[in-house]
């Protein structure tokens, strides 16, 4: 079979966008038919789409930062955006750290455009119950929501409290919670208490805050959540290492097991790094029955590009591994306008229509000198070969 030209491909994107959502996927199964062996087999059972490039669409907010975004369909039959948001008075940072709060917006087709709604996760403030802060009480980012099998959607996201003014203090003290609702854009349910802490001893490698939630579905109906953590290092307020644990829950609620710790930690001198790898989002495939999952390639240790966004695989969901192709947004991608990205892209997120990714997301432009503002950029995607 012969591959399907680039303009058949970007004329059938361009129908997928702009069509009502049943018909949408029909015609996304259409797409897949056209440029089903444009890519060669890979080594793993199957793979995700790759992203079309340049980048199709956008989302920002005047006045705001905007970070992170985690998409998902909804039973109305539109696709709903949760996104981080700080003012742009703020700044990139410190302002993520002391000031974001979680924001929703809707629209018609996968790839927008996406209208704000407003604020889903504010600042909550004092515990009535015991006159002290929440320990979310000023800060909520990193949104990560996925449907569970009770119909529910689950918002995982990173939370904060501190004195309004302290990076360090802000900063060390996030932890990972969920908020609970019956439609994407709420209302949400918080809990009062983190479902994942930090490690009880200094030398753990999770002791001084853990960030970046990435939660998935297992095929027995547990929830796998990998994060980011950083552990405590004597004389450094910020710590040392930043690595990933994976922990596991029968409940979405908790108690969350912590199972793995050093994901991503690398070899030899690779362990001395940093950080080799952020901004985590996984994915149970059951089609191949393989956990996949994305992250941006700090050192380009997995894909030799510094920044871009690398695949990787996982038989358990506790030891990843790179993809036979890692390779999945270069650090510098190519733009409608024509010429490269110089802003290194972080937070990748899928939105998945009828089970199968359809278009990526991810954050942009983040610590652009003032007045640049962060925001999201959208790729759709266009199916390979198994």
């Amino acid at each position: 079979m012969t591959p399907a030209p680039l303009s058949v491909i970007g004329h059938w994107t361009s129908v997928i966008r702009h069509s009502a959502p049943r018909r949408g996927r029909l015609l996304a199964v259409l797409l897949a038919c056209l440029v089903g062996t444009v890519a060669p087999a890979l080594a793993e059972p199957s793979a995700p789409p790759l992203p079309v490039l340049p980048a199709q669409a956008s989302f920002s907010e005047p006045g705001y930062h905007v970070w992170c975004g985690a998409p998902i369909a909804g039973d109305d039959g539109r696709y709903h955006l949760l996104y981080s948001r700080w003012p742009a008075a703020a700044t990139f940072a410190p302002g993520w750290a002391l000031r974001s709060e979680i924001a929703h917006a809707v629209a018609d087709t996968p790839l927008g455009p996406y209208r704000p709604t407003g604020v889903v996760l504010p600042a909550r403030g004092l515990n009535p119950a015991t006159g002290e802060k929440f320990w979310d009480a000023d800060v909520a980012h990193n949104p990560n929501v996925l449907r569970l099998p009770d119909g529910r959607f689950a918002l995982f996201y990173t939370g904060n409290h501190g004195d309004g003014t302290s990076f360090a203090t802000h900063r060390n003290h996030q932890r990972i919670g969920v908020a609970l609702a019956a439609r994407p854009e709420g209302p949400w349910t918080r809990l009062d208490h983190p479902v994942l802490d930090v490690g009880p001893r200094p030398e753990d490698f999770d002791s001084l805050c853990v960030t970046n939630p990435a939660a998935a579905v297992a095929p027995d109906g547990s929830i796998l959540l990998l994060y980011k953590a950083v552990t405590q290092e004597a004389g450094k307020p910020l710590g040392g290492r930043v690595r990933h644990g994976v922990a596991r829950a029968t409940r979405v609620e908790g108690p969350y097991e912590k199972l793995a710790t050093d994901v991503f930690a690398g070899e030899g001198a690779d362990n001395k790094t940093w950080m080799l790898v952020e901004d985590p989002f996984i994915w149970w495939d059951a089609h191949d029955r393989t956990w996949h999952g994305l992250g941006r390639d700090v050192a380009g240790r997995y894909t030799g590009d510094r920044g871009a966004i690398a695949r990787f695989v996982s038989t358990d969901g506790l030891r990843w591994r790179p993809a036979a192709r890692p390779l999945f947004v270069p650090g510098a991608y190519p733009l409608a306008a024509g010429g490269r990205s110089t802003a290194r892209l972080e937070r990748p997120a899928l939105l998945f229509v009828a089970d199968r990714p359809a278009v990526f997301f991810g954050a942009a432009n983040g610590y652009a000198p003032p007045p640049g503002l962060s925001y999201n950029v959208q790729f759709p995607l266009a199916p390979v070969s198994p």
